[in-house]
Parts: structure tokens; sequence; C-alpha cells
């Protein structure tokens, strides 16, 4: 199981560092030949995971400060899959009970989390929806 998580989230970031980051802070999942975001289309505000792909790729190419200002909770994920990918990737080469160990830890505080990362989200969303808007300007 570690090898299948080590090569899918190595693939995610294989492709973040193939992709080039659109300038208009989204819509750089269009290079994988995806389409234009439906909920951005028919409602004119950003989807919640609007930014997401920009993100990674910025992140991949190392501009980790344009890729906060893109979507800070893209930030997070990003995060999330590289240590996904250095745990499995480290557990497929000499198991030792990594993931057991790391759910152990966070088993008691599960629901916090959830929450947590449910709020973040929302909070990024509420971010990307200003930043698309206009509220505020982004530098960089």
């Amino acid at each position: 199981m570690s090898a299948f998580v080590a090569l899918c989230t190595g693939t995610i970031l294989l492709l973040a560092a193939w992709l080039t980051p659109s300038p208009l802070g989204h819509a750089t999942h269009l290079q994988l030949g995806l389409g234009s975001c439906s909920f951005l289309v028919a409602t004119g505000y950003p989807c919640p995971m609007c930014g997401m792909t920009t993100t990674f790729a910025l992140l991949a190419h190392l501009h980790p400060i344009q890729a906060f200002i893109n979507q800070p909770f893209g930030v997070v994920l990003f995060s999330m899959t590289v240590g996904s990918f250095a745990i499995s990737t480290a557990e497929a080469i000499q198991p030792v009970g990594r993931w057991g160990r790391v759910l152990d830890r966070l088993a008691p505080y599960e629901g916090r989390l959830a929450a947590l990362f449910i709020f973040a989200m929302g909070l990024g969303w509420t971010y990307k929806i200003a930043m698309m808007r206009g509220i505020f300007a982004a530098s960089g």
C-alpha cells in the first residue's frame, strides 16, 4: 500500500513540476487537457479548489511566496502531499510501521483536525474569491 501511495503522490509532484504555473493564478489544470472550471463559468466565482494546481506548480518550481499569495490552502495540501510521499517512499523501501505511528498520534485529534482542515479550506476559498474579485490585490 505504501508503494501505491508513493506512486500516486510522486506522480502528482512530478506533474506539478512539469506544469507551467498560469499567470492568472488559476487555470493551470488546462495544460492537463481538462476543461474549464464549470463552477467558475456558471457562477463567476472560483470553486473551493481554485488555484490549487497553480499553487502546486509554483511550489514545485520553488516559488513558495507566490504560491502562498495565490492560494494559501494549496500550500497546506502540497505539504501534505510531500509528507505523504516521503513517508510512503521510506515505508516502501524499509517497512517499519511509520504510517501506523503517524495515525496513532493523530487519532486522538481526528475530529478537530477534520474541522480545522475544512475551516482552512473555507478560508482559502474566501481568500481566492476576494483575490479574483479584486477586493485586495496580490503582489508578486
